[in-house]
């Protein structure tokens, strides 16, 4: 089984240098392929999918950086929740569903077909558009991932719970009612428990798959303002959305998807401002949604 090596402890990790080889019936990985190790935390070197002949996701070549958000953006059925599932490997859940290429992480091939998905799904979480709190209390939301990974010491565990509702912008509202079922708050606050509730497993990326189209405004910009929060301690951040105001206001980069293809990507400011595809140019003048 192919394992990531670890990376630099805490929720700020940055990509370590580890070494790690596909397995010899996978695909040969030429030099240009892979990135150097460290250059970037998480690479994907053309990554596309196909359901049975038919390919959704074109080859898709990306690079994420520790500390930085990414937003993927793009009219509906383009690619974007496509390409976001391939990074945790999702997509293998998916019937008759195959992805090609590479994703480069920690060192190893993640898409290699003895690779660890437990581990990878540790230390690469994900937040989906609906709020999907378990039905248990806001302790046991956050609790219940790290005991399933060893951590039983209860003084241990309040303070990763703590940890992590204070790292989501959330303890100060629930703090005295943790053991209050987590399907009872409301549904800004829910998809903050969900945020927590990766946290408890500090991973380098969090996927987020438009958190905030369920949301209202001012939960809205709660979600936001925790997503900063968020990658200031090192964790990268990759986010789906339609909203482009919320692009330009979260986002480091920004990537634009058509038609199951990554058109074009680079500083959310310098894209927003200048786009260089007459299709991007398109979508951000409302010409298409």
């Amino acid at each position: 089984m192919t394992t990531i090596e670890p990376e630099t402890s805490g929720a700020s990790a940055t990509a370590a240098a580890a070494p790690g080889a596909a397995p010899a019936d996978a695909p040969r990985t030429t030099p240009a392929e892979r990135p150097s190790d460290g250059e970037h935390l998480l690479s994907t070197r053309d990554v596309s999918v196909l359901y049975g002949d038919n390919r959704a996701l074109k080859p898709t070549t990306l690079d994420f950086d520790a500390g930085t958000v990414t937003a993927l953006i793009g009219p509906s059925g383009c690619g974007k929740s496509t390409f976001l599932r391939c990074i945790n490997m999702m997509n293998r859940e998916i019937p008759h569903c195959r992805v090609e290429g590479h994703i480069w992480y920690g060192g190893v091939d993640v898409n290699a077909p003895d690779t660890d998905l437990y581990e990878v799904r540790r230390r690469i979480g994900m937040v989906f558009q609906q709020p999907n709190p378990f039905n248990k209390s806001i302790y046991d939301n956050i609790a219940f991932a790290p005991r399933r990974h060893g951590v039983k010491g209860r003084k241990q565990l309040d303070q990763l719970v703590e940890e992590s509702l204070r790292g989501a912008a959330l303890w100060d509202e629930v703090k005295d009612d943790l053991h209050k079922s987590g399907r009872a708050l409301s549904g800004g606050q829910q998809q903050r428990l969900c945020i927590a509730r990766t946290l408890a497993l500090h991973p380098d990326v969090i996927l987020m798959d438009e958190p905030c189209s369920a949301l209202d405004p001012i939960a809205t910009l709660a979600i936001e303002q925790t997503v900063r929060d968020i990658v200031a301690t090192g964790i990268c951040v990759i986010i789906v959305t339609h909203n482009m105001e919320q692009a330009a206001r979260v986002s480091d980069r920004t990537a634009f998807f058509y038609l199951g293809e990554m058109v074009e990507t680079g500083p959310t400011a310098h894209l927003m401002k200048m786009p260089k595809d007459q299709r991007l140019s398109d979508y951000l003048t409302g010409r298409f949604s």
